[in-house]
């Protein structure tokens, strides 16, 4: 039997922490155990309470910070005690659709793919953020993916549509060889880049999004964030794969 490893960072999601946790601990997978670790950043909100409801689930492995350090740092630290031979990041926001978890992991399960993303863009259409109350906050989001992407595939000589995705699958032995440092979103491009130069190609998925828009919790910071992507690509792309 397979065994399905889900990280899932949680710092300030009052909003959303105990309905998505809830969901996700009632998910059965034919042919898959899976455990879910929790890591949770020390939030301000209320959400290390919810999350130490659940510290005595039988499917549950908690990891308590003492301080936010950032997704990319939580994420680093679920890998560490992660023992599932496949792996999937779940945000405890809700954007995303649990149901897509079957579609995500059946090309591994089979043995036809080792690397999976849940592409939001599936669905068609360019723009795969709409906040209604943030329409040019939106707009601008969806302008930079577009630039990002092309950065990515450019300089990758791939072609993906959604890079950045929170659903990231793979199975744990991809990552033999590699280290990791970055600590916020520019995980993200740090995980995507080295384990496409370590050789696993992966292929999109469609996958369900509803986004959120900053006024009901985005925590990307517009204008510092893209900085780090960039810093992150340059040493991903150009750096090793693993530090000596």
């Amino acid at each position: 039997m397979h065994t399905l490893s889900v990280i899932v960072p949680v710092y300030n999601e009052i909003g959303t922490v105990a309905p998505a946790l809830e969901q996700l601990l009632k998910k059965v997978i034919s042919g898959v155990a899976i455990e879910f670790i929790i890591i949770e950043s020390n939030s301000t909100d209320g959400s290390r309470d919810v999350v130490l409801s659940y510290r005595d689930h039988p499917r549950v492995k908690l990891i308590l910070e003492d301080q936010a350090r950032g997704k990319g740092y939580a994420v680093r630290a679920g890998l560490q005690v992660a023992t599932g031979d496949i792996i999937l990041i779940q945000d405890a926001d809700l954007e995303y659709d649990l149901e897509d978890y079957e579609a995500l992991l059946t090309p591994i399960l089979s043995g036809r793919q080792n690397f999976i993303l849940g592409a939001r863009h599936g669905q068609g259409g360019w723009a795969i953020r709409k906040f209604s109350d943030q329409p040019i906050q939106a707009f601008v989001l969806n302008l930079g993916h577009w630039g990002f992407t092309l950065l990515i595939n450019v300089s990758l000589g791939i072609w993906l549509r959604d890079p950045f995705t929170m659903y990231k699958v793979f199975r744990r032995d991809c990552l033999k060889g590699l280290t990791f440092e970055c600590n916020r979103f520019d995980f993200d491009w740090e995980l995507l880049i080295k384990l496409i130069r370590a050789g696993h190609r992966p292929i999109e998925i469609p996958v369900t999004y509803h986004s959120r828009s900053f006024k009901q919790g985005k925590k990307i910071r517009m204008f510092r964030d893209p900085l780090t992507w960039l810093i992150a690509w340059a040493k991903a792309r150009f750096g090793p794969l693993a530090k000596s």
